[in-house]
């Protein structure tokens, strides 16, 4: 799959209203590896901290998975040296994937996870 019209996520945002910030813990998430760390796992670099419940967590490594395939499909296509950046629907996965990601990302971190993501003008 390449990606949907739609975040495949946006119809469980409606069932988690029951959910509480009691029911959230704390995360740590290294983008470029894909690993989210609870902080007895902690011992390498991470790059954001969120706060997360276990169905949340789920659907972020949903994502690291679907980002991870469309990163494997980039690989194939650049065997193909003559088709463009701008004109691949492989990249535009990929792209695709890594902004649902960040989406989650802010739409979970702290304040400062929240202003780094938006420092970073991929939400655009």
């Amino acid at each position: 799959m390449l990606f949907p019209t739609a975040s495949p996520f946006q119809d469980k945002l409606s069932e988690r209203s029951h959910v509480t910030d009691m029911d959230k813990k704390t995360y740590y998430v290294a983008v470029a590896s894909g690993e989210i760390l609870e902080p007895e796992d902690m011992n390498g670099n991470f790059e954001f901290e969120i706060l997360a419940n276990e169905e949340d967590i789920d659907q972020l490594q949903e994502l690291f998975e679907e980002q991870a395939e469309a990163h494997d499909d980039t690989a194939a296509r650049a065997m193909i040296p003559i088709r463009e950046y701008h004109n691949d629907k492989e990249n535009d996965a990929a792209d695709y994937w890594l902004r649902e990601i960040y989406r989650k990302l802010h739409a979970l971190g702290t304040p400062e996870t929240k202003q780094h993501i938006e420092s970073m003008n991929i939400l655009n």
